[in-house]
C-alpha cells in the first residue's frame, strides 16, 4: 500500500459506510451521490489491495479486513479532527449536535432540565435522542452512532473499572435510586401497612425488560430465597409499564426517582419491597476519543449538572385505606 497516494477523504467514506452498512444512507450523511460513494470505495479497494465490502440483503457487508481496519481508521480520523478543532468551546457561537442514547424514562427525567440549562446559556446545541434498548451500549459508542449513553450498565461499568485507563470507554455515575414496588391506587395490596413477601410472590407481575426476557434481578434474588413470582408481562418501556399497572392488578418494580415520568403516574402508589435489592445506578458512558474535544466535555458537564438529584414526585407512598 502506497501512503503517498492515499486520499484521506476515502477514509471518511469508509468510516461512514462501515457505520451505516448501506450506500444510500452513507451517501445522504456524506452529502454525496451513491455512485460517488461506490467510486470512493472502489478507489480505496484498489489502494488497499483487498475487497472491503460485499453486497448483502440490506446493503453492504464488511469483510474481515474491513472489520480489522475500522477501529484504527476511526482513531486516526479522531486524531485528525482533534488536531484541527479549537482548543476551547463557546456554546453561544459554536454549533454542536449531541447524540444521546437512553431509555424513555431516563430521557423523560433528564431532557426537561437539560433543555432549560441549554436555553438559559443560549447554547447553539441541538440534541438527537436515540432509543436505548440494551444494557451494553459499547457498539453504539465505538461505531460513533451515539456520543453519549445514559442508563443502567452494571456489567459494562464493572468491565471498565477492571480495565482502568486502558478501557476504550469512559464512565461517570450520575445518580442512585432505590427500587420500590408499584401498583394502582385501588390495588388490594395498596391498603396494607407493609407488603409481605408471601403477598408479593402470590401476585402477578410486570417486568420492564429491554431484552424481552421475563427474568430479572428481582427473580435472581427470589431464587436465592427459594421463592419465585409469576411475570405475566414483559415490556421494554417504562411509560408503557405505568399505563398497564394503572389499569390492572399487576405489580412492578421501578426506581423511585423515575416514578414521576412513567405513564399514569398520578394513578399509582409505591410500597417498600419485602426483599433487599441493590440500588439502581445511572451512569453516562462515552468513548475516550472524545476526551480531548472541548465541545464534548462541555456537553458532559451539562448532562451531569442536569442529572443532579431532583424531587421524586409521582406515585406516592401513602397507604390508601
Amino acid at each position: 500500500m502506497n501512503f503517498r497516494t492515499l486520499d484521506l477523504n476515502l477514509l471518511r467514506v469508509f468510516d461512514v459506510v462501515m457505520a451505516e452498512r448501506n450506500l444510500t444512507r452513507a451517501a445522504e450523511q456524506l452529502s454525496m451521490t451513491q455512485p460517488a460513494v461506490s467510486n470512493a470505495l472502489r478507489r480505496l479497494r484498489e489502494t488497499v489491495g483487498e475487497t472491503l465490502f460485499t453486497r448483502g440483503a440490506q446493503g453492504v457487508v464488511p469483510t474481515a479486513r474491513a472489520e480489522a481496519l475500522w477501529p484504527e481508521v476511526r482513531v486516526a480520523l479522531a486524531h485528525l479532527r482533534d488536531a484541527f478543532e479549537p482548543t476551547t468551546y463557546d456554546p453561544r457561537t459554536q454549533p454542536l449536535t449531541g447524540r444521546l442514547a437512553m431509555a424513555d424514562a431516563v430521557a423523560a427525567r433528564l431532557l426537561p432540565v437539560l433543555l432549560r440549562r441549554l436555553e438559559s446559556s443560549q447554547a447553539m446545541v441541538d440534541l438527537r435522542v436515540l432509543p436505548l434498548l440494551m444494557r451494553d451500549p459499547s457498539t453504539l459508542l465505538e461505531r460513533g452512532e451515539a456520543d453519549l449513553a445514559i442508563g443502567h450498565f452494571p456489567e459494562l461499568v464493572t468491565r471498565m473499572v477492571t480495565l482502568g485507563s486502558s478501557a476504550p470507554l469512559r464512565q461517570r455515575q450520575l445518580e442512585e435510586s432505590e427500587y420500590v414496588c408499584v401498583m394502582r391506587r385501588g390495588h388490594p395490596l395498596a391498603g396494607e401497612e407493609a407488603l409481605t413477601l408471601e403477598a408479593y410472590c402470590a401476585a402477578q407481575h410486570l417486568l420492564v425488560s429491554f431484552s424481552g426476557r421475563a427474568h430479572g434481578v428481582v427473580d435472581e434474588v427470589l431464587v436465592g430465597m427459594q421463592r419465585s413470582r409469576r411475570v405475566v408481562l414483559a415490556v421494554n418501556q417504562f411509560y408503557t409499564a405505568g399505563l398497564v399497572i394503572a389499569a390492572t392488578d399487576l405489580l412492578t418494580v421501578l426506581p423511585r426517582a423515575y416514578l414521576s415520568v412513567i405513564g399514569a403516574a398520578e394513578a399509582l402508589v409505591s410500597r417498600p419491597l419485602p426483599l433487599r435489592l441493590a440500588p439502581l445506578l445511572i451512569h453516562m458512558v462515552w468513548h475516550r476519543r472524545h476526551d480531548t474535544q472541548p465541545a464534548h466535555r462541555w456537553l458532559l458537564e451539562q448532562v451531569a449538572a442536569a442529572s443532579s438529584p431532583q424531587p421524586a414526585a409521582g406515585a406516592d407512598s401513602s397507604v390508601q385505606r
